[in-house]
């Protein structure tokens, strides 16, 4: 095999690793928005952005509901407001799906689409639940160490529907 093709070859491998790091990277938040963990041997909500990440709602209904948050700090005040200990959500899942993670041919930035579907219910006590779904828009930055963070996050809301969960203490069929 030639050099030029040995040169090829590792450089898809780096895009083809840098992908599956930038999924990683997004599940991580997830994983944090739907059970908060403190435990410092991973990452924690403000270490997956950038200094100057910007995470903003856009679209006609989440422009105005969430806004535009700017700094990693900014950012982990924000989502953070939402999460345990507040009483917000009673219960909160995310799950994404229709990934496409494009990483740049030379490897200084990714973006990432996905579909999410949120099953929420809230602390209020009145048993309201919502299925929410959402287009995900990410844009990442690398770090020399092989992780990559989140720069751009942009969420805008293409449906939300009443959901009806079991009553607590109650089984599911």
């Amino acid at each position: 095999m030639s050099t030029t093709a040995l040169q090829d070859l590792a450089a898809r491998l780096s895009r083809v690793e840098a992908a599956q790091q930038v999924r990683n990277t997004l599940g991580r938040y997830m994983q944090l928005c739907d059970q908060p963990c403190a435990d410092r041997r991973f990452p924690q909500l403000a270490d997956l952005f950038t200094d100057d990440a910007v995470w903003e709602g856009v679209g006609a209904l989440y422009a105005g509901t969430f806004g535009r948050h700017q700094g990693r700090q900014a950012i982990a005040a924000f989502v953070g407001a939402y999460l345990a200990p507040s009483t917000h959500f009673r219960r909160n899942l995310h799950f994404l799906t229709s990934d496409q993670v494009y990483v740049n041919e030379d490897g200084a930035g990714a973006r990432g689409q996905w579909l999410m579907l949120q099953l929420s219910t809230y602390g209020d006590g009145d048993g309201d639940a919502q299925a929410i779904t959402a287009r995900l828009e990410v844009d990442f930055a690398p770090l020399p160490d092989g992780r990559w963070l989140i720069a751009h996050f942009r969420t805008e809301r293409l449906e939300c529907v009443p959901w009806n969960p079991a009553p607590a203490g109650e089984k599911s069929a």
